[in-house]
């Protein structure tokens, strides 16, 4: 269920319509608050002001009029260039970053603010009599009026804001910067605490746990999809009060097909239907990846924008420069801190919970590896990468560690020399080599 309502909650943030429903809700609580103060004689303070009141019904009608009508054009506006960036957005650096655009709060509260100014202009402008309609005195709801007006001027200021945000959102640079700072705030959310002492377990990452002998009992997906999250606590309470211990066998974005196990559990005489099925809501499956909880996503991200940007058709090897940059700073943090190894204990102690491990080497190869075929290509990218596993390099104290960015040094130095011409293949081979022998000699 927690999974599940994350989920939903996440899928909100990316919705388009989400916060401008909100405001347009609001919006009309507003109008039927402000008219109710008005028939309060709530406006009275307005007649010692005369530049705030609008004595006759016809004056009220023409403003609410003029700024309803200008609200709804806007709002047209602002949804066809919203559009014509995603569009833009979608068909520069890649469909999968589509979400980071739709869950972009600036164009969301922008078409919010002139639908929600729009829909209170009607709602007042209903309320407007004139002697001749009502059969009485006339009514104008001169403090809704106002606060009307003071709606439309907001309304221009976040129009201005708006033909800002929208180019500053779609250039390159402002895009890879926010995937790379969305990476470094879920490398620090996942894993808090920096190494003090050397780290003592090997690259990978792994150790002796072991799944226990006997049949296990397992918890089959009941849908089909990416894993876009787990409940990490809910596995770990059932495996306590059950005195289970359980072994995940995807994690979050994977894709895993219906009836597939996504879990086995000893002993199996512990597990139950009733076990089975909220282990099963301990997993949330959807029709795209997430960056929830995935680290790898947010790292294919900028990997698809570097490799578009080598691509012959384009051939811009500054932003995959860029994209290097935030993948080295990623992977620089990774080097500070301790990875968790794939076991899981309980206060006692205990295994409960054997998760896929997430290391290092794998993580390096989900980034500079990727990157390795393209950038090899560009005298420019092939330096930068070099450079950038330097960098890595620095602040890495794991021998393990270091051997395997040597590994990717090695690979780079052979990539460019198949595919660059002499020259620029003998200035990369000449910069990968001083690399290498200074990370081998720091080792010594």
């Amino acid at each position: 269920m927690k999974a599940a309502l994350i989920r939903l909650a996440d899928q909100l943030r990316q919705s388009y319509w989400f916060i401008p429903a909100l405001m347009t809700f609001a919006a009309v609580l507003l109008a039927g608050g402000m008219v109710w103060l008005d028939g309060q004689d709530g406006s009275g303070w307005m007649d010692r002001f005369a530049w705030l009141h609008a004595s006759r019904p016809s004056g009220a009608r023409q403003l609410l009029s003029a700024i309803g009508g200008s609200m709804i054009t806007v709002a047209g506006t602002v949804f066809s260039v919203t559009i014509a960036a995603v569009v833009y957005a979608s068909g520069e650096y890649g469909p999968r970053l589509l979400s980071n655009f739709m869950r972009d709060r600036g164009n969301q509260i922008t078409l919010g603010t002139f639908i929600a100014t729009f829909l209170y202009c009607i709602i007042v402008l209903r309320t407007v009599r004139s002697p001749e309609e009502s059969g009485a005195a006339a009514f104008v709801p001169n403090l809704a009026v106002l606060v009307a007006l003071l709606l439309a001027i907001c309304s221009v200021g976040v129009l201005i804001f708006f033909i800002h945000h929208v180019p500053q959102r779609i250039h390159i640079n402002s895009v890879i910067e926010d995937i790379g700072r969305r990476l470094l705030r879920e490398i620090d959310r996942r894993f808090p605490s920096f190494i003090g002492d050397a780290v003592t377990e090997d690259a990978t990452g792994t150790d002796d746990a072991r799944p226990p002998c006997g049949d296990a009992c397992t918890v089959p997906a009941r849908g089909t999809g990416y894993v876009q999250l787990i409940d990490e606590d809910l596995l770990m309470r059932l495996s306590q009060e059950r005195d289970l211990v359980c072994r995940v066998r995807y994690q979050p974005g994977d894709f895993v097909h219906a009836g597939r196990p996504l879990l086995e559990l000893w002993p199996s005489s512990s597990c139950d239907k009733d076990c089975v099925r909220q282990l099963q809501g301990a997993f949330a499956l959807g029709a795209q990846r997430t960056a929830l909880q995935d680290l790898r996503f947010l790292i294919d991200e900028l990997v698809e924008i570097a490799d578009r940007a080598l691509s012959p058709g384009i051939n811009d090897p500054f932003t995959a420069v860029t994209c290097m940059d935030w993948l080295g700073a990623a992977l620089t943090e990774l080097c500070r801190r301790k990875l968790p190894k794939p076991s899981r204990r309980d206060e006692a102690g205990t295994v409960r919970v054997i998760a896929p491990p997430l290391n290092f080497a794998a993580l390096l190869d989900r980034s500079f590896g990727a990157l390795l075929q393209h950038a090899g290509t560009s005298t420019i990218a092939a330096l930068h990468y070099l450079q950038t596993l330097g960098e890595i390099a620095a602040d890495c104290d794991n021998a393990d560690r270091r051997a395997l960015l040597v590994q990717w040094v090695e690979r780079m130095e052979r990539r460019a020399g198949d595919v660059l011409a002499d020259h620029d293949a003998r200035r990369v081979s000449e910069a990968a080599s001083a690399l290498s022998r200074s990370l081998v000699n720091d080792d010594e």
